[in-house]
């Protein structure tokens, strides 16, 4: 088992390295999917990562549980997860404003990304996880964007405590902080 976590803030060139990485090491890839189109500029963004990725590589859509990957990733050496912050928004806007930062919720997002966690250490591929900083910007505004930023702070967290590897990407420079 191999986890890179690949992490910047939002535009920074953090998906595009992670490709970079993925594809350098000629092995099959498995690209998973987790945006999903929830108007016309995400659908213009999803399009463009579709255009950038090599045909050869799988790819498969991942909806409310992030493991649910894992049973078609047979075969591939390499999966590229792109990425838990949208798995987390994703998972986040399907809860009615009324249990927002509710504490059964956090905690079954949690151990959703624990047992991804679990589930790639358990696995002989390597998995490149991308995922957005959090912890640059100010306290957001809303109550769901500070639940956003609490949940995704501790699965990249998580993540990086477990990782072998860690990039930070700025301003489309990658600088190695762990491994």
């Amino acid at each position: 088992m191999s986890l890179i976590v690949v992490t910047g803030g939002v535009r920074s060139g953090k998906s595009r390295y992670a490709e970079e990485l993925a594809e350098a090491t000629g092995n099959r890839v498995l690209y998973v999917a987790t945006g999903q189109v929830w108007d016309d500029e995400m659908r213009t963004r999803i399009e463009l990562h579709q255009k950038r990725r090599p045909r050869e590589w799988g790819c498969v859509e991942v909806g409310e549980r992030l493991t649910d990957y894992a049973a078609g990733s047979k075969g591939y050496d390499v999966v590229l997860i792109d990425c838990l912050s949208t798995w987390v928004s994703n998972r986040l806007m399907n809860i009615e404003e009324s249990e927002w930062r509710s504490e059964a919720y956090t905690s079954a997002l949690l151990q959703e990304a624990a047992a991804w966690l679990e589930l790639v250490s358990q696995s002989q591929q390597t998995v490149i996880a991308v995922t957005s900083e959090v912890g640059l910007g100010g306290v957001a505004m809303s109550r769901l964007g500070r639940w956003f930023a609490d949940v995704l702070g501790d699965v990249n967290q998580m993540s990086a405590r477990q990782a072998d590897t860690v990039y930070a990407v700025w301003s489309g420079i990658p600088w190695r902080i762990k491994g």
